[in-house]
């Protein structure tokens, strides 16, 4: 803001600077004009002051002209008056050459007739004098503008960015295929007779999809440091303008800018700004967006050729592009940016920590576990939430602690301790999250629980993380009804032990009512509806993301309707008889909560098997006393799984051995 602020006055003061200088520069123009003028032609006088200076013998010239008479003292000054007409003159002309034929040698008066001019080089000098001051102050002003806002003329030329991109794959992780897609674009603009001599043709465009923060910046970066090119970057915002006309003018400049660097690399970043499908807009067909995008087809595969120019870009709306923009010849490559899986994260994880100093009891694995759904950015996120933890405690250490905290932080948001609470909704919020705990964990399909908090976290008043321990790329029925369960056990929970309800479970309905609705109309999952597809997709001209009408009829969505209901109901019903045949473990964790306001996985287990809530809280404080840090924790069946998978490896690596040896036996035989 500070930057601005200066150069929103530099700018001020530029302007000012400028109007002065143009100001003094006319005013000085306008005096020697004047001056010039005033002393070449003297002061007015009348005819008989005229009678009496020839009579006093002072006149030294008198000179006629068309419409003055011009007198020259002899002083040096000089005077005029109007001839009226042509007797007048004669007149004047009696009195001059009277006193020259009458007066003494002295008092003679030189008379210059009508046909004779006088040249004189001052008479050059001025007028070329005043044009001089009229260009240079023209000049000086125009430059002064130009100065002050130099952009202001330069509107129509590209915004785009050049670097020599220093990023290369070594700094991307869990991207392995989509490196290998770009492999043979890096070759091409390295080698390309390689591709040319066999007749191959490279693709002009390559078009990166995926969500926001899973690499699709970093891997066009990557290209060009891999390839060692000229790397344009832009957003598709940047070629947009109040003006008509400047958007195509940016895209042909900046194209004739790539051809002068070529081989090169493109990178238009947001390409939907200005590649959304034509003729769905509110403005028609004949916006300057549209335009744009004409001229971007045009210069991709038109009628010019840009042999040697790679464009790449980024988009996570591959669904609104125009297709003209995505058929072959264009961007005729299309690469998935995927949400990383846990292999992937574990290995983000370790790019991102280079930098960063951690404590030997640190477990990447494990947080690349918990983290399913976390993209690059993310994952780097939690990192840097981490590390400011750390700092904050005067630590130069990050340590299991400070990743769980930032977990936290990077899911839920900050926590507000200063907020004061009456205990009504601590005791509200305690056997609400309590409910969703105990449904989650009993449950056969429910993820792990990392956290159980009543403490106010972002938005809500308090919360229940639970963490997957795989990737699940497919979700079956079943899980869905247990996620249902699970969402519903807070309002359960409520209805069971405080006999009433409060507005805190809003947005646990509506994500319930939101999976239902999927698993009824787009899923399949629904006996009534059967295999039939009826998402609402179909949109309406006035512009895909105005309007939209559903392809069924109104009696279909009554049993729409009906289904959603039947669903919420069953899982609502199925979470009451959970928390029914377990409400002792529900007063135990609520006990806890009030008492320690936080619990995490371990006091969750200790909780489900029986342990009375004082023993629980003995627990956590004899823990925080010896000073060990809250690990994230997967559970125990994960741990077991680990226990297996390494006894299984020592095992093969065992029976390896014994072969080996058994042949090196024979062999000796």
């Amino acid at each position: 803001m500070e930057n601005k602020k200066q150069n929103k006055n530099s700018m001020k003061n530029n302007y000012l600077k400028t109007f002065v200088i143009a100001l003094a520069v006319l005013c000085l123009i306008a005096f020697v004009f004047w001056y010039v003028m005033g002393s070449s032609q003297g002061k007015e006088i009348d005819y008989t002051t005229y009678l009496n200076d020839v009579k006093a013998g002072s006149v030294k010239t008198v000179e006629f002209g068309a419409e003055k008479i011009n007198i020259t003292y002899k002083n040096g000054s000089r005077a005029w008056f109007y001839k009226n007409c042509e007797a007048f003159e004669n007149d004047a002309l009696t009195v001059a050459e009277g006193v020259n034929a009458d007066a003494d040698e002295t008092n003679d008066v030189l008379i210059v007739p009508k046909s004779s001019t006088t040249f004189s080089i001052v008479n050059l000098i001025y007028p070329l004098l005043l044009i001089s001051l009229v260009i240079f102050s023209l000049v000086y002003f125009t430059r002064q503008i130009r100065g002050a806002n130099s952009k202001s003329f330069d509107f129509v030329k590209n915004r785009a960015r050049v670097s020599n991109s220093k990023i290369k794959f070594t700094d991307i992780a869990g991207a392995k295929e989509e490196k290998e897609e770009v492999q043979e674009i890096i070759e091409f603009l390295k080698e390309p007779q390689k591709f040319t001599e066999v007749g191959a043709r490279v693709p002009k465009g390559v078009l990166l999809v995926g969500p926001p923060g899973t690499g699709k910046t970093l891997l066009a970066k990557a290209v060009a440091g891999e390839a060692g090119v000229p790397f344009f970057t832009i957003s598709g915002s940047d070629f947009m303008e109040l003006f008509v006309g400047v958007g195509a003018s940016r895209v042909r400049d900046l194209f004739e800018t790539a051809k002068r660097a070529k081989p090169c690399i493109i990178f238009i970043d947001e390409i939907d700004a200005i590649g959304r499908r034509r003729g769905t807009g509110l403005g028609g067909g004949n916006d300057e967006r549209e335009q744009t995008l004409n001229q971007l087809l045009v210069q991709m595969d038109g009628f010019e050729t840009n042999e040697g120019i790679i464009v790449m870009a980024a988009t996570n709306r591959v669904d609104i592009l125009d297709p003209a923009l995505l058929r072959p010849g264009r961007f005729d490559r299309r690469i998935n940016m995927h949400i990383p899986d846990v292999r992937a994260r574990e290995e983000i994880l370790l790019v991102h920590s280079r930098k960063k100093k951690f404590d030997k009891k640190v477990n990447l694995k494990q947080i690349a576990r918990i983290t399913s759904g976390f993209t690059g950015a993310d994952l780097e996120n939690l990192l840097n939430e981490s590390a400011l933890l750390a700092a904050r405690d005067n630590r130069k250490e990050i340590n299991m602690k400070d990743l769980a905290e930032g977990l936290d932080k990077v899911v839920m948001g900050p926590q507000k301790k200063s907020w004061l609470i009456t205990d009504n909704d601590k005791k509200i919020t305690a056997f609400h999250e309590s409910g969703h705990a105990i449904v989650g964990k009993l449950t056969d399909n429910g993820d792990p629980i990392h956290e159980v908090s009543i403490i106010p976290r972002g938005g809500a008043a308090g919360y229940t993380i639970s963490m997957p321990e795989d990737d699940d790329h497919h979700v079956s029925k079943a899980k869905l009804m247990d996620m249902i369960t699970m969402m519903l056990g807070g309002r359960i929970a409520e209805e069971l032990f405080l006999k009433d309800i409060c507005t805190g479970a809003s947005n646990d309905l509506e994500r319930a009512t939101s999976v239902a609705r999927k698993m009824v109309t787009e899923w399949g999952m629904s006996p009534e509806i059967g295999y039939m597809s009826l998402e609402s997709n179909e949109e309406l001209f006035l512009g895909r993301d105005y309007q939209s009408r559903n392809n069924y009829s109104e009696n279909k969505a009554a049993v729409i309707d009906t289904e959603i209901k039947r669903i919420l109901d069953e899982c609502a019903n199925r979470a009451r008889k959970l928390l029914k045949d377990h409400s002792a473990i529900i007063k135990n964790m609520v006990d806890v909560l009030l008492e320690k306001e936080t619990i995490y996985t371990d006091e969750v287990e200790l909780l489900l098997n029986g342990t009375p809530a004082s023993e629980v809280i003995d627990y956590i404080n004899t823990k925080y006393a010896e000073g060990k840090e809250t690990e994230i924790q997967i559970g125990k069946d994960n741990n077991k799984e680990n226990e297996t998978a390494e006894k299984n490896e020592t095992k093969s690596a065992e029976k390896k051995e014994k072969k080996g040896n058994k042949q090196e036996n024979k062999e000796e035989k």
